[in-house]
């Protein structure tokens, strides 16, 4: 089930102004690019910013999210009806040969039920052509990011249109081994309503994700920094291998 943050039309409103710099992305862009992608799955693809990005490149582009309210504001941005959108998650896609999926900011760690996080891995391996690529990337939990998580150095006051006034912060609420919860929260000037949502995030170490892509049968191909938070992610580009019954292509892609 999506977090209120995602999944209550007032709230997912709030998503693209609250958090306008979306530098983020550009590396997963880069990636799109450096890999020759031209269908894309964007797991967890929220109010459409990325997958809009990609169907601006004339990629093809599915984006999936469980929160109907977020998925509600990326189909009334311009240029939405080039992309396929879909309320739910990486188990309830159609057949599909996507070339890249993605899954960019929270959304790996916002899969924090084990058995979730494994039919997440099965669905997206399932998703790709031979040869395609998962990438996806995760806080490094030894940099403790959570400790940052308070209302003094998160509370954020802006004007939202259609909105008015909206003042923002997270609190974190418990820390249980690799699981941080944390709630925020929400005022509105307009009208004084106090909405709050509350979300988990699973710190994976290095090794436990490598371990799980190659459960999967993913082949882990690099780990990498992300460019705008050095040392303090781990990215992870993994591939679905070629046929087994293919050797010939399967050394020409390695090469």
């Amino acid at each position: 089930m999506a977090d209120a943050a995602f999944a209550h039309p007032r709230l997912a409103a709030l998503y693209d102004p609250l958090d306008p710099d979306r530098g983020d992305l550009d590396a997963y862009l880069r990636m799109a690019r450096e890999f020759g992608a031209r269908r894309v799955l964007d797991i967890g693809c929220g109010t459409g910013v990325f997958a809009l990005l990609l169907a601006d490149e004339g990629i093809d582009v599915v984006g999936v999210d469980p929160a109907g309210a977020s998925l509600d504001v990326a189909r009334a941005k311009p240029g939405a009806g080039r992309v396929r959108w879909i309320e739910g998650d990486a188990t309830d896609l159609p057949p599909l040969t996507a070339d890249l999926a993605t899954m960019t900011a929270n959304v790996a760690q916002a899969i924090a039920e084990p058995g979730a996080w494994q039919a997440t891995l099965r669905g997206a391996h399932a998703a790709l052509r031979p040869g395609g690529r998962l990438v996806f990337e995760t806080r490094d939990p030894a940099r403790r990011a959570w400790e940052t998580w308070t209302r003094e150095q998160s509370y954020v006051r802006a004007g939202v249109p259609g909105a008015g006034t909206v003042e923002s912060w997270h609190e974190v609420t418990a820390v249980d081994g690799p699981l941080v919860s944390f709630r925020t929260t929400y005022v509105f000037a307009s009208d004084g309503e106090v909405l709050t949502s509350d979300s988990t995030l699973r710190f994976r170490e290095r090794e436990e994700v490598e371990a799980d892509l190659a459960d999967h049968g993913y082949e882990l191909e690099d780990v990498r920094d992300a460019p705008d938070r050095p040392g303090r992610e781990f990215v992870f580009v993994a591939r679905r291998p070629w046929r087994q019954d293919n050797p010939r292509r399967n050394m020409r892609e390695r090469a």
